[in-house]
């Protein structure tokens, strides 16, 4: 029979030694001097400028700056998605990218980098013609993978 002593030292553990829950932080910075950074999922306004912490994935979420001439998924503006979560095996993990494929285009300069994990993995986009953003939708080689877990992503604008 389980003892009420037992059961209380096992929740001691649990609280003590704590259990690794499933996080991610997304973090902005916004050097425009206008603008909202605005960060979405699924319909849903996460933030619009504090940092957003997701307590288990956070999968299809996108973001950008609202300038006053962004739609509302980001539409006419440069956008950033992402998907951070915790890899389950090789290849599964964290993925964030920048897409300009309309009718998204550029309107600002946007990049994005990982950190506590994958440190100075992310991309910058300095103008329409980047080379580090989805202009079609096979552009797959500028996404930028993470295998990390609890990995947090800042996105900056006009660094």
């Amino acid at each position: 029979m389980f003892s009420l002593n037992a059961f209380v030292l096992t929740a001691l553990a649990f609280t003590v030694f704590g259990v690794n829950a499933e996080s991610h932080t997304v973090h902005f910075t916004n050097n425009c001097g206008f603008g909202t950074p605005t960060l979405i999922q699924g319909g849903r306004v996460l933030s619009t400028g504090g940092d957003f912490t997701s307590n288990g994935p956070l999968t299809a979420a996108i973001a950008y700056l609202q300038t006053g001439s962004c739609g509302f998924n980001g539409e006419g503006c440069t956008l950033i998605e992402t998907t951070l979560v915790n890899p389950t095996s090789p290849g599964s993990g964290s993925s964030t990218d920048i897409s300009l494929i309309p009718p998204h285009s550029f309107s600002v300069t946007s990049g994005f980098g990982y950190f506590n994990g994958c440190d100075k993995s992310g991309a910058d986009c300095t103008n329409a013609n980047c080379p580090t953003a989805f202009h079609q939708s096979n552009d797959n080689q500028v996404q930028v993978a993470c295998q990390a877990n609890n990995v947090n992503l800042a996105i900056t604008f006009c660094d």
